[in-house]
């Protein structure tokens, strides 16, 4: 089971998986590693924003039902997740006022709940691994600011990023308010950014290394991707 398809909620997240993810995982041992955009593919071109969970939950069945010898994720912002509602993600509403670390922690293992009891008995739940970006996929690119600016073309904003990142711990702690989230941030200070595009070249010169060395929870959500494919080769 070294096949995986990681279920994303925009453009630039997908080319993440696609560029980055795969070329690390397939040489952990899997033989093949994609990104699915949830959703009517059709729609790509529109503006993103996380599907409803109904909907999510519906493209992610699908795909485990389908194929049986396959692996799912998700890589979706913690930052933008429906939380009341219908729309809501399970565990999303009552964890606002949890601590930092276990936010997203709830939230993926309340998502992982609610896919094994939809795939009913008989379902391994190894077969899922949700990951939920805190607070949002541009936290990542905090991880070395002196590269988010070169991979961006734009090297004079080395400082102002690597302020903003100084004022927490680590960049998965950047929070997720309208106004302060990663990527609003990042706008503040350069207007012209452009998610998909400079988000894939900022990530491409940052690596993975050092993305999981500043960011613990994604570190964590590597470790397993890749053990699940070590557990498969045994």
């Amino acid at each position: 089971m070294t096949r995986l398809l990681v279920h994303v909620e925009g453009q630039t997240e997908e080319q993440f998986v696609n560029d980055l993810l795969a070329p690390h995982l397939q040489d952990h041992g899997y033989t093949s590693v994609s990104a699915r955009l949830i959703g009517n593919a059709r729609q790509r071109g529109k503006r993103g924003g996380v599907k409803p969970w109904s909907e999510a939950r519906k493209a992610i069945v699908n795909h485990l039902r389908q194929d049986t010898g396959s692996s799912a994720a998700t890589m979706v912002d913690y930052y933008g997740l429906p939380h009341t509602g219908p729309k809501a993600w399970p565990g999303r509403e009552v964890v606002s006022d949890a601590r930092f670390l276990a936010r997203p922690e709830v939230v993926e293992k309340a998502v992982l709940e609610d896919v094994a009891r939809t795939m009913g008995v008989g379902f391994d739940p190894s077969r899922f691994i949700p990951f939920v970006t805190m607070h949002e996929f541009e936290a990542l690119l905090f991880s070395d600011c002196e590269r988010f600016a070169q991979g961006i073309g734009q090297p004079e904003m080395t400082s102002p990023l690597q302020k903003i990142r100084d004022a927490f711990s680590n960049p998965e702690e950047i929070d997720d308010s309208p106004d302060t989230a990663p990527s609003k941030r990042v706008v503040a200070l350069i207007p012209e950014y452009q998610k998909p595009l400079m988000g894939t070249l900022a990530a491409l010169e940052i690596g993975l290394v050092t993305m999981r060395t500043e960011c613990p929870h994604f570190d964590a959500w590597l470790k397993r991707l890749e053990n699940l494919s070590a557990q498969e080769a045994t």
